[in-house]
């Protein structure tokens, strides 16, 4: 039980601090600390992630850090590909589906830890200012498939979306913090709606009182960091962050590829594969 606490209090804490990785430690802690089936962890994730960034985005709005047109133009689009990605998640299994998670979390790692292009020294103006906007369809480009992606594996996506505002949204790193918890709100309730329809097909379901406490002490940890967030280096969160994804990354990857070239399912298609090499080569030998 202290572990799932301390786990929902920096779901919260990052969410707070850098609008992103909520996810990236929701999954794992409900699959690997609760017990939980991925799918399950997948869909209980979702609607965590999605009620803390909601919460944690009001005092963001509240002090005009939230770029709306980003939300529009980046966020709508990234529902529909996070509908598009759940189906999507819902057709693979769930060992490659973790595999994919972990590969989504070192790339995340990596837009995280490169530097951006540099800019002016940040005052507190400067970061609540209106930002040059980019072009409404590249915007809506990436969001789509910033959707599919965390869709797929069942994350809020923030790693992927703040270095995407930064980057292609010209968004200042604040900005783009609290327009990227208004964004993986929007994302996490529409994940979480598809994939109750694969659940119920499976005779799954969400337990209600795990999201519950998740939520609660998340939405605590999300105001602290808030606060920290105003008192702490961004580059520094930022690498810090950055190296603790790619050790869960790390980590996911070589557990769950481990157990999939040791399942029966696996080792079946490799010696099907074999065979029909084998197949192939005698008749091109025979012709």
């Amino acid at each position: 039980m202290t572990a799932v606490f301390i786990g929902a209090l920096v779901i919260g804490l990052t969410l707070g601090l850098l609008g992103s990785g909520g996810s990236a430690i929701t999954v794992p802690v409900l699959v690997y600390l609760v017990g939980h089936q991925p799918k399950q962890s997948i869909a209980e994730s979702m609607a965590i992630v999605g009620i803390i960034s909601i919460v944690a985005a009001i005092p963001y709005a509240k002090s005009s850090q939230v770029d709306w047109r980003s939300v529009l133009y980046f966020g709508l689009p990234g529902m529909v590909g996070t509908f598009i990605g759940a189906w999507l998640g819902g057709l693979a299994t769930e060992p490659i589906q973790l595999i994919v998670f972990g590969a989504v979390l070192l790339a995340a790692a990596y837009a995280m830890l490169r530097d951006p292009k540099p800019r002016t020294s940040a005052t507190s103006h400067s970061e609540i200012s209106t930002p040059n906007p980019s072009p409404i369809g590249k915007i809506a480009l990436e969001g789509t498939t910033v959707g599919i992606v965390t869709g797929f594996v069942g994350v809020g996506g923030g790693f992927l979306i703040v270095p995407a505002l930064v980057i292609f949204g010209n968004l200042p790193i604040r900005l783009a913090i609290g327009t990227s918890l208004v964004i993986i709100g929007m994302k996490g309730l529409i994940g979480f709606a598809k994939y109750q329809h694969y659940l119920m097909a499976h005779d799954l379901s969400v337990d209600t009182q795990t999201i519950l406490i998740f939520v609660l002490i998340g939405v605590a940890g999300s105001a602290i960091g808030k606060i920290l967030n105003t008192r702490m280096n961004q580059k520094t969160l930022k690498t810090g962050f950055g190296m603790f994804l790619v050790a869960i990354g790390c980590f996911v990857i070589i557990n769950e590829g481990s157990q999939l070239i040791a399942s029966e399912d696996y080792q079946s298609a490799v010696e099907s594969f074999k065979i029909r090499s084998v197949i192939t080569n005698t008749l091109l030998t025979a012709t």
